[in-house]
């Protein structure tokens, strides 16, 4: 698949839940970062292993339902995609609908992602999870059940 396609398809996993197929998608040795990561919340997530298990409770946090904005931007690297996008759902916790947006800058290395960073506002993120604690919680580990 082309960096594009392999975009699209990461988005379907992730409207489908399917959080191991989207993890799947990481190189072995790939790289999730958080550039604007808040206090508390891990900055890097290395190795396609520790980005499974780092995702796996995701939907339970939010219930994603529908991308409503999504732009796709070419980089003089042919590697490097910059995507923009808003996604909808709900809070499962708090059973409230949330809508954020993102800008992933993703490198590629063939069919998979070598390195992904995910800058997301952890402000806004806090606000849907209920406050700053339970947005530490959430992906830290102690949120998770």
């Amino acid at each position: 698949m082309q960096p594009r396609e392999l975009v699209d398809h990461a988005l379907d996993l992730l409207l489908k839940h399917d959080m191991a197929g989207f993890a799947g998608l990481w190189a072995e040795d790939g790289v999730l970062e958080f550039p604007f990561a808040a206090p508390g919340y891990p900055p890097r997530v290395e190795g396609r292993d520790a980005i499974r298990e780092y995702l796996r409770d995701y939907p339970n946090l939010l219930d994603i339902r529908e991308v409503t904005a999504k732009t796709v931007h070419e980089t003089a690297d042919p590697a490097v995609l910059v995507v923009e996008m808003t996604v909808a759902g709900v809070a499962v916790a708090a059973q409230k609908p949330y809508e954020l947006s993102y800008v992933a800058v993703i490198t590629f290395d063939g069919d998979e992602i070598r390195r992904y960073r995910d800058y997301w506002s952890p402000l806004a993120a806090a606000e849907v999870l209920g406050g700053v604690d339970e947005l530490t919680a959430a992906f830290t580990g102690g949120g998770r059940g």
